[in-house]
Formats: structure tokens, C-alpha cells, sequence
């Protein structure tokens, strides 16, 4: 039992000081070189934590998740909001800015700010413990430095910036129509076509370096809300600042692969869905965007100096607080176990960075276990060939009646839904030209959406009306309203179209457009031409979709190892246990290999399958899933 120990031991040694130079080498070739692991104060704390809540997480994720490859601590959003009554996620006047309207800690919460440190000693004692640090920040500009109209800084001089013979200050270069349409009395866009808008974001972000930041997420600029002048800016701001930071967007909701390319050699990850949470509904939304993303040859590509992922956001497993909260955590994850293999599983097969979410204070040993598998760790990092396989099969009862397959359903045994959405795509997508003007008797004008698969069907349409003009002061660039329309279904409504929605949505949320009051704000702005509609708050276009919701279903993943090892994972998105198998001929014919002698193991009930002949089979809990590792000869 001593020498099987000694063994063991020496082993593991090796194997772990082998991996750790294969890592080392991989950081060299440049950023996010592999995808990004660390921990992220939002799930636990939302924007609530304080400066010793975080530096204690700090230290556990050194301590225990470290040497598994976790290596950023991210400070998520309003670290400059004051914690006192009245203040909430999209509260106005509680925000810490100094007098170039850059957001500054909180120094009640952050003390170690107080003298204008910034997080420079925080970034500091990250940095001690072998970790790298990183913080969340919003689009633009804070509506509060709007309305102080504080001067910009120029870092070329360390004065205000000048130009023409003046000046500049906050509200020459503010977009105050096009604030972020799920926090309007946060943040708004900045004109980056002016000198004086692009010294703003290249204050920013050289206060994030002085700081020490190695990691910033951006929030508010892409999927539904993109600004891709700001991504383009900040892109170009970083690549230019002698400290290396890994640049994330958040969050994608509705951000289709046309998009994500637009981007994706611009950063080093990119969120593809709305928020995610613990809820069944959120897991399974992730199942068709992780296709998509893969079927487009996204993942691991060129990026911002290294390499850029899709990431399908962190895992909010363990000790968690509510969305919006303004407590801590308080309560444990409502996904089941099995339900949080699914998710685990699922992010490592398609390579997503894995950002922890929980309080390190609160890590119980079922969530250390799935963070630190070394299966799936190894699948994360170093697997190639990774594609949604699709020649499995599965019954919904172990006699093998009710067969089904992921891609022929039987209808009868699955709720599939489809629901009629104006969702937003690229511009360049070619659906996006079906809109058509039709003006009635009375001089009103509408634009339809044309139905071509169905000439029966009375087309979708909306009353066209120019654009309300904004009272002065409201509207810094009001000659940009011009030619812009609201939509409204009646001529006589005050009620407009807006194409995003006024909140964060979740990943399994359906984007789709809604009416508020008319007002000047760039999200109920249009502009319709060749046959688009597109909108002013995102300059993405708007189509009429059918969007397919299945709650059940089965499918399956594949991907190789470095040491030619296949994983094979088995999901199981229906409500009661269901028998799934695949033959080996289909699965060695996906990854071209030649060979149809295949042994291997089931990941997490242990399982020695020995020698397999012609298929794999097992039942797979409800929500849950099998992970086979297969060596073939």
C-alpha cells in the first residue's frame, strides 16, 4: 500500500510539472493563448462586494484553484458606487469619479483607494499571491461626469485635452440618446469620431494599467447593445499600451456568429448569450449557441495579440446571491448535480473560458470536484476537433420503446415551440432585406416585414413617424435624429418600437423588441432603406423571426485529446432518464480515424466499459450527462 502511494505521488509530480511547462509554453505565444479560468465576484456579490470580501476570495482561488490553471480574480461592475440607502444597480448620484469623469473605488468599500491609489494596492497584493487581477467597467461615459461636464484628460500631456483652440470636457463627447438601454441612468456612448472621445477611452484604460489591471470586461457594448466604434477604440488602446490586458466583452445577447466575427479579432473573449444563471432553462439555452459557434470556426482563432473565445459566461455554482441583488450571497445553487455536470461538461467541450462564480468562503467539495476534474480541465485546454455530434440515438424508457434521435425528434415526447420575434441581425445578413414601405389613403406611411413563405399571411407592419426631436440639452448631436423614424402600431399611439430590452436578459431569454413612451433615445430610433430597417442604438437590423424552443431533447458532443485519446459526452436535456447510444463506427468515421477497436471509461460514475464491439450505451439522468474518454487502436 506504501509503494502504491510512493507511486502515486511521483506521478502526479511529474504529470502536474509537465503540464505546468506545456502551459507556460502556451502563455508565451501570446494572450489568452488557452481559454481564460479565474473567479468573478458577480454571482456571489453583484455589485455589492468590499475590498476584504474580495481579497478573502482572492486568496482561496490562490490557494485552491490555482494550480488547476485559475489564475484572474475580476472585480465585477459598480466598484465606484457608494453602498448606502438609495442606492441600486441603476441608481442615479451615487458614483465615485474624479475630475476627468473616470470612475474611481468606492473608498468605503475599497479603503486602500483613499489618496487617489485607484486598485493599485489591491492589484498589487493580487499579484503577490500569483494571481492576475481584473476589474468590470461600462461602455462610454458615466451619465454623472455628463452632467458635471468634467474636463478630458490628455496622457500625451497630462492636461486637458485641446483641440481648435479650446478645451474639451465630458459633454462635447457624450451620446446622451444612446445611453445603455439596460441602465439609462449609468452610462452612454462616446463619439469616437472626435479626438477628444478617443482621449477619453485612452484615459480609461491607461488608469486601468497604472492601476495593474491584467483583465478588463467591458459591459453594454456588443450582442443587442453593440458599439463597435468603442470595441474597435479600445482595441486599438490596448494594443497599443506596453502592459498586456486580456480584453472581454459582455454581455451577447442575440450575438450571432455574423457579429461575433466582426469582433472576435478585436479581443480575447467574447460572452455569446444574456446572462446565466442557475436555472435548468439557462444551461439548455447554451446548447444551440455552442453549435453555432463551433459550426463558424470561432473558437480559439486570432485575437487581440494571442487568441480570442466565445465564452458562454461564468459558472454560477456553490454560495450565490440573486441577480440585481444588493446583498451578498446568501444561498446555495438551485441546479442539481446532474444539471451542473451538464454545464461543467458542456463549457469544457466547447472551450469556453471558466469563470467561477461562487464564494471561495462557501466552496463546498461537490463544486471543488467539477471545477478541478482533471478530465474536464484537460478537455478544456487541449482538445481539438470539438463539433456537436450528431449520430446519436436514445429512448425515452430502458425497454427501448420511444426512440428518438438530436436531430429526428419524436414530437410527441417533446415540447417544441416556436414564437414569432422581431429579433436584430447583422446588417450583411441577407435576410435582413425584407422590409417594405407601403403608404395608405391618408398620407401614413407603414413599413411591413414580407411574409415569402407564406402570401396569405397579412404582413407584419408598423406605423413609420419622424423621430421626436429632443428638447436642448438632451440631445447633444440632434442633427443625428435626422432622417431617423419611431415606429408605433397606431398613427395616434405615444407608444414606440424599441429594438433592445430596458434589462440584463438571461441566457434563455427570447430577445425580442418592446413598446415604452416615445423619447429621443437611440433604441427607438430606425432608419429604413434597401429594403432594411435598421436600428440607431446598435446599427444592427431587424428581421421577423420564428424562434424554436425544444425543452427536451438529446445531443452529443466530440472532441480529441493531445494524446489521441476521443471524448464522447452523452446530454440528456429531457425530464426522465433516457437510454443513449452511438456506434463507433460513427464515431471514429467523425474524427476520420481508421480504427473501429475501441476501450474506455465513463467520467463520472467510474465506469470500465472494456472492450466496446459496436456501440456505446447508457441511461442518462434527466438534465444530466455520460463522458466517456475512448482510446481506440
Amino acid at each position: 500500500m506504501i509503494l502504491k502511494t510512493y507511486i502515486f505521488i511521483i506521478f502526479t509530480t511529474l504529470f502536474l510539472h509537465w503540464e505546468t511547462s506545456e502551459t507556460k509554453s502556451q502563455g508565451d505565444i501570446g494572450r489568452a493563448s488557452l481559454p481564460p479560468r479565474g473567479w468573478n465576484s458577480y454571482d456571489s456579490f453583484c455589485w455589492t462586494i468590499t475590498e476584504e470580501e474580495f481579497l478573502q476570495n482572492a486568496e482561496l482561488v490562490a490557494q485552491r484553484l490555482k494550480p488547476h490553471g485559475y489564475e484572474y480574480v475580476v472585480v465585477d461592475f459598480l466598484w465606484y458606487r457608494k453602498k448606502t440607502i438609495g442606492a441600486y444597480t441603476d441608481s442615479y448620484g451615487f458614483d465615485v469619479f474624479d475630475e476627468w469623469g473616470r470612475m474611481v473605488p468606492d473608498p468605503g468599500r475599497w479603503p486602500s483607494s483613499q489618496g487617489g491609489k485607484g486598485f493599485s494596492e489591491v492589484a498589487g497584493k493580487v499579484h503577490s499571491m500569483g494571481l492576475k487581477f481584473g476589474i468590470h467597467v461600462m461602455s462610454g461615459l458615466s451619465l454623472q461626469a455628463f452632467n458635471a461636464n468634467t474636463l478630458i484628460l490628455d496622457t500625451t500631456t497630462g492636461k486637458a485635452y485641446e483641440e481648435a483652440g479650446r478645451q474639451w470636457r465630458a459633454q462635447d463627447i457624450g451620446i446622451k440618446e444612446r445611453t445603455c438601454a439596460w441602465m439609462k441612468n449609468g452610462f452612454m456612448s462616446v463619439n469616437t469620431k472626435l479626438g477628444a472621445g478617443r482621449a477619453f477611452l485612452r484615459s480609461l484604460y491607461q488608469q486601468y494599467a497604472d492601476w495593474g489591471v491584467d483583465f478588463v470586461k467591458l459591459d453594454c457594448v456588443f450582442g443587442d447593445d453593440l458599439d463597435l466604434d468603442e470595441i474597435i477604440v479600445v482595441s486599438e488602446v490596448l494594443n497599443e499600451l506596453s502592459r498586456p490586458i486580456i480584453y472581454s466583452l459582455s454581455p451577447g445577447t442575440n450575438a450571432k456568429p455574423i457579429i461575433a466575427k466582426e469582433v472576435s479579432g478585436l479581443v480575447n473573449m467574447y460572452r455569446v448569450t444574456g446572462d446565466d444563471w442557475d436555472t435548468w432553462e439557462d444551461v439548455s439555452a447554451h446548447f444551440n449557441v455552442a453549435r453555432d459557434c463551433i459550426a463558424a470556426n470561432l473558437v480559439g482563432v486570432k485575437g487581440l495579440k494571442g487568441k480570442s473565445w466565445p465564452d458562454l459566461d461564468m459558472l454560477p455554482l456553490g454560495w450565490l446571491t440573486e441577480a440585481g441583488s444588493n446583498d451578498g450571497p446568501h444561498r446555495y445553487c438551485r441546479l442539481n448535480l446532474d444539471e451542473q455536470r451538464t454545464q461543467v461538461t458542456l463549457w469544457s467541450m466547447v472551450r469556453s473560458p471558466l469563470i467561477f462564480g461562487g464564494d471561495m468562503r462557501k466552496l463546498d467539495d461537490a463544486t471543488f470536484s467539477l471545477l478541478t476534474n482533471p478530465t474536464l480541465l484537460e478537455i478544456n485546454w487541449f482538445s481539438s476537433n470539438n463539433m456537436e455530434f450528431h449520430y446519436v440515438t436514445g429512448s425515452l424508457s430502458l425497454s427501448g420503446k420511444h426512440s428518438l434521435s438530436n436531430h429526428t425528434e419524436d414530437k410527441e415526447k417533446i415540447n417544441v415551440l416556436e414564437t414569432r420575434v422581431l429579433a436584430l441581425r447583422s446588417c450583411k445578413d441577407v435576410k435582413a432585406n425584407g422590409w417594405s414601405t407601403k403608404v395608405l389613403d391618408n398620407n401614413v406611411e407603414k413599413v411591413c416585414w414580407e411574409e415569402n413563405s407564406n402570401k396569405c399571411k397579412a404582413p407584419f407592419c408598423l406605423n413609420k413617424r419622424e423621430a421626436l426631436s429632443a428638447s436642448e440639452g438632451e440631445m447633444v448631436y440632434q442633427h443625428q435624429n435626422l432622417g431617423r423614424l419611431h415606429l408605433v402600431v397606431t398613427e395616434r399611439t405615444e407608444l414606440c418600437f424599441g429594438a433592445s430590452s430596458n434589462r440584463k436578459l438571461t441566457a434563455n431569454e427570447i430577445s425580442r423588441g418592446s413598446f415604452s413612451r416615445c423619447r429621443s433615445h437611440a433604441n427607438q430610433m430606425w432608419e429604413n432603406y434597401n429594403g432594411t430597417l435598421m436600428n440607431s442604438y446598435s446599427g444592427l437590423c431587424a428581421i421577423m423571426d420564428f424562434v424554436r424552443a425544444s425543452s427536451g431533447g438529446i445531443r452529443s458532443w466530440l472532441a480529441t485529446g493531445r494524446r489521441g485519446e476521443i471524448y464522447l459526452a452523452f446530454f440528456n436535456l429531457n425530464n426522465q432518464v433516457t437510454k443513449m447510444s452511438a456506434k463507433i463506427s460513427d464515431i471514429t468515421n467523425a474524427i476520420h480515424a481508421t480504427s473501429s477497436k475501441c476501450s474506455g471509461t465513463e467520467v463520472w460514475s467510474g465506469t470500465n466499459l472494456g472492450a466496446i464491439k459496436d456501440s456505446i450505451s447508457m441511461p442518462v439522468n434527466a438534465h444530466g450527462c455520460a463522458l466517456f474518454v475512448l482510446n481506440c487502436t
